[in-house]
């Protein structure tokens, strides 16, 4: 298809280029796209035409925002450069299509003070709702009940049962790891995972342990806790293997603590995964690509929780607001260091 004189092809067509094209204005646009009765019928004809020609999808919920509204929403972070936000904030810009929303960025930097501020700021513009994300799964304090608009908690749930959080589930991640190690034939499964202050870290331990339970199996020893580090890894498997020299597989609760758990297993002459099978958490794309074998692990699908943390408040926008904690599964990402026993 020829873009239209004027448009350019390299970023999805936009509301306000389809009114430009029809030559009436974006109010008029979203009318004729929304099947309003005010706009006449030659107007409105020339509008679904220029959106045909721009192959123009719009957001089915971002729609609604445009009529009486002011179209745009507040994003709040704790941690603007943590390795877990990003993906989140990524996955909610998605969801409010391709220029339908204006979004307003905020970050807190943990501050408590600075996320007030951000709030009357972003109240003051007179957004139609926020999106809290957190930089963990732990609760976090509510924003309160007396905002003057919805709010969705992504990551890190709010502490109170009348808001609605939308976090990824680390009970079930815990769960589905074990079920994969299992399928790979491995029935000698020790678990070394991180700071044990973490919610994330006590439920993922909780979901393998049931799923060792179910499978009528004990855990090769009780589950190690320690650092969200290399280092620990490293230190936690010499210590495993002085004791439990004949385990087959090892979960741990992050993808840093698994290089390091390899690092000790190539040491002591253990091959990777012909001898222990290794599973990370995290999927962090810059160590799982570059272990030695590659690695296996849990992906939460942070991308997931942003896009659904946006579905969320464009509905409560709309009037149909939840409460409550709603989870997000994580997927098992397999690569060589897995591989079934033969």
């Amino acid at each position: 298809m020829t873009p239209a004189p004027g448009t350019s092809r390299s970023h999805p067509a936009t509301l306000s280029d389809v009114a430009r094209l029809a030559g009436v204005s974006i109010a008029t646009a979203s009318k004729a796209l929304n099947g309003r009765s005010q706009v006449r019928a030659e107007t409105r004809q020339r509008v679904i035409e220029a959106a045909e020609r721009l192959a123009f999808r719009p957001n089915q919920l971002a729609r609604g925002l445009l009529v009486g509204r002011s179209g745009t929403v507040g994003l709040l972070t704790s941690d603007l450069e943590g390795r877990f936000s990003i993906p989140i904030l990524m996955g909610a810009e998605d969801a409010f299509g391709a220029g339908e929303v204006a979004v307003f960025l905020c970050d807190a930097r943990g501050d408590a003070i600075r996320e007030q501020h951000h709030v009357r700021a972003l109240l003051g513009r007179r957004v139609d709702g926020l999106i809290v994300v957190g930089s963990r799964t732990d609760p976090r304090p509510s924003l309160g009940r007396e905002l003057p608009v919805p709010v969705v908690y992504a990551y890190a749930p709010s502490d109170d049962p009348a808001d609605l959080s939308i976090v990824p589930d680390s009970v079930d991640a815990g769960r589905i790891a074990v079920e994969h190690l299992l399928a790979c034939g491995r029935t000698r499964i020790a678990h070394i995972t991180g700071d044990p202050g973490y919610v994330a870290a006590r439920e993922r331990a909780e979901g393998a342990g049931a799923a060792l339970a179910d499978a009528g199996l004990a855990p090769v020893g009780e589950p190690r806790f320690g650092a969200w580090s290399e280092g620990w890894g490293r230190a936690a498997t010499a210590l495993l293997l002085d004791r439990h020299p004949d385990l087959d597989a090892v979960l741990c609760g992050s993808d840093q603590i698994a290089r390091g758990v390899m690092d000790v297993l190539r040491e002591r002459g253990h091959r990777v995964p012909e001898d222990v099978a290794v599973m990370g958490f995290d999927n962090w794309q810059v160590l799982t690509a570059s272990s030695r074998p590659p690695l296996t692990s849990v992906d939460m699908n942070l991308e997931q929780v942003g896009r659904a943390a946006a579905h969320a408040l464009f509905l409560a926008i709309g009037g149909a607001r939840r409460s409550g904690i709603e989870t997000v599964r994580g997927r098992v990402v397999i690569r060589e260091s897995t591989a079934p026993l033969s």
